[in-house]
């Protein structure tokens, strides 16, 4: 039996993507590859993803497109559980292709995936939504 799901915060997640710090960086590599196993469970909450966009981008410099490309890999592992994966990987797609902030992209995301309206007076958001409507 699996135990339950665990919870990766933004550190613990940017140790195991920059490789930054070794002693830290081996621990989570040890835990991430049972997750892209399926031996060990994993949610990443959405906060977490947002920080994790935030702090790769403004403190690290790297390209949304790159950190965009790193996080959609994560959350394909086999032992990710979250319920949201399609949201959350469709967020991630918008947010290396547009330059609207990651929390507009999970609202646009959700909105295309869910069929949810987004009531906003931002231009850029409601364009996005509207572009995205019945694509998805």
């Amino acid at each position: 039996m699996r135990k339950p799901a665990a919870l990766p915060d933004t550190n613990f997640i940017l140790r195991y993507l920059l490789r930054d710090v070794e002693t830290q960086f081996a621990e989570a590599d040890a835990f991430f590859e049972e997750v892209r196993s399926g031996k060990a469970a994993a949610q990443i909450a959405e906060s977490v993803l947002v920080e994790c966009l935030y702090i790769l981008t403004k403190h690290y410099h790297v390209s949304r497109a790159d950190v965009a490309v790193s996080l959609t890999n994560l959350l394909l592992y086999k032992g990710i559980d979250n319920s949201d994966k399609r949201v959350l990987t469709k967020s991630l797609a918008l947010f290396a292709e547009s330059s609207l902030d990651p929390v507009d992209c999970i609202l646009a995301a959700r909105a295309a995936v869910a069929g949810n309206p987004v009531l906003t007076f931002d231009k850029a958001l409601n364009k996005m939504c509207t572009s995205l409507a019945g694509r998805i």
